[in-house]
């Protein structure tokens, strides 16, 4: 247990506890700080920008979730029917979530070009549309567009992960609920999603939390422009501690983060619980 018990405190343990004390220091680059208490987050608490970025954090993280649950879900349940080419169908699935994120990102910043974006040619061609759409360049467009692109990147994690909890659910369920007279929606409301629950507890906060420290696909498509508007928690955090020199104020950004990922840990953990329940373990 030696090597991994040291790997992870080198990797976690040690950069961990180093934001922690950074955030009560005034630390900055090419400078060692002095400890100043609570300063940082005072600062932070009359800072308009670190609430817009909370807003937008919150606004991302939730509306991205739930439309990644709703289509994954959508994409398991047709996955687990008996379609042909089943298994290169799953393949061209989860090429969205094995493709690094910078590529897709910077496929997607092609995309959303505001001058030569596929989309908004595709728009004009139907009609639909008569000028062309800055995606990246207006603030309520912007977000919708990022939005958009982590979606398309999480469902396959979604959706192959919710498959394979389909795949456990017994079919005898199923086929004595239809000799019931029980209907589609009613197998999938009283069956499949009380069966499923389990797995959408632990996939959905694995899903919350990738989405609310998402950055690599922020700084790339527009780095928290248009004035701020799709600025994250973790994309302000670097901007203030290494282009900003403010490595103090960056990490108690950083170090804001973790109730809510603390929170997002625990809805996992009573998921697994129930889990035990189901299986006839101890609650």
């Amino acid at each position: 247990m030696l090597p991994a018990a040291a790997f992870l405190f080198l990797f976690l343990t040690y950069p961990l506890g180093l934001g922690v004390y950074l955030g009560f220091t005034d630390t900055r680059i090419g400078r060692a700080g002095v400890w100043v208490g609570f300063e940082n987050y005072e600062s932070l608490w009359g800072d308009s920008v670190f609430w817009l970025s909370v807003f937008n954090t919150f606004l991302y993280t939730f509306v991205a979730s739930i439309l990644k649950f709703m289509l994954g879900l959508w994409l398991a349940l047709l996955l687990n029917e008996h379609l042909p080419f089943k298994a290169l169908i799953r393949a061209i699935v989860l090429l969205p979530w094995v493709v690094p994120t910078v590529l897709s990102a910077i496929a997607f910043w092609w995309i959303f070009d505001a001058q030569f974006s596929i989309v908004t040619w595709s728009l004009q061609k139907l009609g639909l549309v008569q000028g062309s759409i800055n995606w990246l360049g207006d603030p309520q467009i912007a977000r919708a567009s990022v939005i958009a692109a982590n979606v398309w990147r999480g469902i396959p994690f979604v959706a192959i992960t919710l498959l394979a909890g389909l795949q456990t659910i017994p079919p005898s369920l199923h086929e004595a609920a239809t000799l019931d007279g029980a209907t589609s929606w009613q197998r999938f409301w009283h069956i499949t999603l009380p069966m499923l629950s389990p797995i959408i507890a632990v996939v959905m906060t694995f899903s919350v939390l990738f989405t609310f420290t998402d950055f690599q696909l922020i700084y790339v498509l527009t780095r928290g422009g248009p004035l701020n508007a799709t600025h994250l928690m973790a994309t302000l955090s670097f901007q203030r501690a290494i282009p900003g020199g403010q490595l103090g104020e960056g990490a108690a950004i950083a170090v804001a983060m973790v109730p809510f990922l603390l929170g997002a840990i625990m809805f996992s953990y009573f998921g697994l619980q129930r889990r035990r329940w189901q299986q006839g373990g101890q609650d």
